[in-house]
């Protein structure tokens, strides 16, 4: 058998999760875990695409939309809890997939999580950008706009000219902000995040409990807006697709297992942590959303620049008053900057959170042997992975400095929901594989709970739009080209017999390759077809090309290097 389908044994990952001196150092709690993972829930799905959601795809049927998303992530989330009880070690997915479906599952899983928890802080941070704006607006200072927005968004002067901007400047600030913390201690960290969730979840029932009497039944008619004709907006395909749009605001409790390793009782406090904070914001965020979209008409929410587009919240409070001479006039101005206030330090959590579960990812995976050992290199003094926090300082920044919030969102839905997947068909297969492993918990009803949260987690992945799906190919391909280049002769796993990795595994990883080209080819000419309709632009025609012909080349290499 190949190398690439080798699984990391249990006994080993369970050693690997012991406290040693040069390992991560276990400061949190279960309440801890909670609030980790609540500090990444509220926030990334409630204030910023929420907005973009309901506009394009839902309208005021994005409470809908927020509930299947729920019921896929319970799913998920109940095979999350078993795993994490199971395998206590910082690497979330990755981890999990090694343990159960081997080495190559385990590599792609880790490249995609890049998608969930890097891309993801990236559309975050753009979004604390655009409330950082509303902030400074409502003391009459104006911040350039050019310096708020991506080179691919538009803004409209007073005169009524639109310009493109240059880089999102804030968004790059809070990064840096976030990833120095880090660095700082993952203790120091947890104190920080505690305070601001405290301080968001309480802004957060001042928001519905004010919000309420300013509902308008007439924003909320009819609930599910009339399909257009175009698949996903409106209608129930756009329901759908909402729900896969905003389902990567819900990787709060999967940031929660990739704190494993720094967890006192994790076995106890990992299922606790996970499911606890799933339900939470599970209820805060219909209500919120059901405020939201009741204040104001949900077609308001794409008006302004690109950056007003990420702060949904901003504009559902200015509408929180009385039309004066034909002028809205807000009943609570302190409560307007307030609320922006607390959701940019909300923001702050939220990108913390994220920014860990990518370095603990990485960690994880340069331990292993497949990235370099800097990725794993321990700060003597603060005991973190400081040199990994400084390379998505850099990479985060400036995906959030130059591409849109709407396209890093959908890549972040997308990665997130094939994580969810794996994880769930790795629940199924340690099941079978070892049966009698301690578990301090267990998945209710398996296989059927497994099997629903793929086929919810799949059904939604469907419904994204073609060009999130054309990244998502892209994006893997790339990460096999680094298994191919680097991956594979630098495994531990894959050389602990002293012989290194055969032929076969090269050949695998590239014939898995030509599939994915033949895949991303497949999509380029239907996203062809699409801008021949009149529905899409050509920006990703002459990409997706680009990409088929590099790689057919890459992968034929090593098919006929790797043929003995």
């Amino acid at each position: 058998m190949s190398n690439i389908w080798k699984t990391k044994p249990l006994s080993q990952l369970l050693h690997e999760s012991e406290e040693s001196e040069d390992g991560l150092k276990k400061t949190l709690s279960a309440g801890a875990l909670v609030a980790l993972g609540i500090g990444a829930i509220i926030g990334a799905g409630l204030f910023s695409i929420t907005g973009l959601a309901a506009a394009d795809y839902a309208g005021p049927g994005i409470m809908i939309s927020f509930i299947i998303a729920a019921v896929g992530c319970a799913f998920a989330g109940l095979c999350y809890a078993e795993f994490a009880s199971m395998i206590p070690v910082a690497g979330s997915a990755y981890t999990y997939s090694y343990a159960t479906m081997g080495e190559f599952i385990a590599w792609i899983i880790g490249w995609d999580l890049v998608l969930e928890y890097a891309v993801g802080s990236a559309t975050v941070a753009s979004s604390w950008s655009g409330y950082l704006g509303k902030l400074f607006a409502a003391f009459g200072v104006s911040l350039p706009q050019s310096l708020m927005n991506t080179p691919f968004d538009t803004y409209t002067l007073i005169d009524g000219t639109t310009h493109a901007g240059f880089i999102n400047l804030p968004a790059v600030f809070i990064v840096s902000i976030m990833s120095l913390i880090l660095i700082k201690g993952t203790s120091e960290s947890a104190m920080v995040n505690n305070f601001i969730v405290f301080l968001k979840v309480t802004i957060v029932f001042v928001f519905i409990f004010v919000g309420f009497k300013y509902v308008k039944a007439e924003n909320l008619t009819p609930l599910i807006p009339e399909n257009t004709g175009k698949f996903g907006q409106y209608g129930w395909s756009g329901i759908i697709r909402a729900a896969a749009v905003v389902f990567f605001a819900y990787i709060g409790f999967d940031a929660v297992s990739t704190a494993a390793q720094e967890t006192k009782n994790p076995k106890k406090a990992m299922p606790i942590g996970i499911m606890g904070s799933l339900l939470i914001c599970t209820v805060l965020y219909i209500i919120f959303a059901y405020v939201m979209v009741g204040v104001v008409n949900y077609k308001e929410f794409t008006a302004g620049s690109g950056a007003d587009h990420l702060a949904p919240v901003a504009t559902a409070i200015e509408h929180m008053g009385s039309m004066v001479n034909g002028v809205m006039v807000p009943e609570y101005p302190w409560l307007n900057t307030t609320i922006i206030f607390a959701i940019l330090l909300g923001y702050s959590s939220v990108i913390l959170v994220m920014l860990m579960g990518q370095s603990r990812v990485f960690y994880s995976m340069s331990k292993d042997g497949l990235l370099p050992k800097v990725f794993s290199q321990i700060h003597t003094k603060y005991r973190t992975p400081y040199k990994s926090n400084l390379f998505f300082l850099v990479f985060v920044s400036l995906f959030a400095a130059f591409v849109p919030g709407r396209v890093v969102g959908e890549m972040t839905s997308i990665g997130t929901l094939f994580a969810f997947i794996l994880v769930c068909i790795g629940v199924l297969v340690m099941r079978k594989t070892q049966p009698d492993a301690p578990r301090a918990f267990r998945t209710p009803l398996v296989p059927l709970v497994p099997i629903l949260g793929v086929l919810t987690c799949l059904g939604m992945m469907v419904f994204l739009p073609l060009d999130t799906w054309i990244r998502l190919i892209a994006w893997m391909m790339i990460g096999l080209d680094v298994y191919l280049y680097r991956g594979i002769k630098n495994s531990v796993l894959g050389n602990a017999d002293g012989q290194g990795n055969d032929n076969k595994t090269y050949r695998i990883t590239a014939y898995c390759g030509l599939a994915m080209t033949a895949i991303l080819a497949v999509l380029g000419y239907v996203h062809h077809l699409d801008v021949v309709a009149g529905g899409s632009t050509t920006n990703l025609i002459a990409f997706s090309g680009a990409m088929v012909i590099i790689h057919l080349a890459i992968y034929i290499y090593y098919l006929v290097k790797k043929a003995k």
